[in-house]
C-alpha cells in the first residue's frame, strides 16, 4: 500500500472511531465507558428520591468523573463506589457543570453534602468529607437542596 492510501486509511479510521464514540455532553444514564447504568435511591423522611446514574468503580473512571460533560438530565448523575472506605478528594477540573456531591458511609447514611463550582485552571479546590466514605453521588448543583435531601438520609445503589 502506498503512502497516500495509507494516510487516507488512517484518516478514515480516525473518523469512524470518532463517529462511534459516545457523546461526552449527552451523559447517558447507562452503558458507557465510565461504567454500567444503575439507579440510586435516596430515602428521606419525605419519601424516596431516585437518580439514574453511571457508576464509576475503577480508578480511571473515578478520575475522569464528569469531566467534559456539558448537559445532563435533571435526575441524572454519577455514583462513585469504593470497595473499601476512602478519604479521596474530588475536584472539578474541566467539569463545566456546577455540581452537588453527597458522600455516604458503610451504613448507607449521607455524611456530607457539598456544592462544587466548575474549575478551569489549576490549582482546583478539592472536596471531601472529614470522615471515610464508601460512595459519592454527583448531581446538578442544588439537586439535594431542591429535593430536601439531608445529612443522615440513606443512599442505596440499585444495579440492573
Amino acid at each position: 500500500m502506498g503512502t497516500v492510501p495509507r494516510i487516507i486509511a488512517s484518516v478514515l479510521a480516525v473518523l469512524v472511531a470518532a463517529a462511534c464514540a459516545p457523546a461526552r455532553d449527552a451523559h447517558p444514564a447507562s452503558g458507557s465507558a465510565s461504567g454500567p447504568g444503575a439507579t440510586v435511591r435516596i430515602s428521606t423522611p419525605r419519601g424516596a428520591v431516585v437518580v439514574r446514574v453511571r457508576v464509576a468503580e475503577t480508578g480511571v473512571a473515578q478520575a475522569r468523573g464528569l469531566q467534559g460533560v456539558r448537559r445532563m438530565g435533571p435526575d441524572v448523575g454519577m455514583a462513585f463506589v469504593f470497595h473499601r472506605p476512602s478519604t479521596a478528594r474530588f475536584w472539578m477540573k474541566d467539569t463545566p457543570l456546577p455540581l452537588s456531591i453527597a458522600f455516604w458511609g458503610r451504613d448507607g447514611r449521607i455524611s456530607a453534602i457539598m456544592n462544587m463550582p466548575p474549575c478551569r485552571a489549576d490549582p482546583c479546590t478539592t472536596y471531601g468529607p472529614r470522615v471515610p466514605f464508601v460512595g459519592a453521588l454527583e448531581v446538578h448543583r442544588g439537586f439535594f437542596a431542591g429535593h430536601r435531601v439531608a445529612v443522615g438520609d440513606r443512599i442505596a445503589v440499585e444495579r440492573g
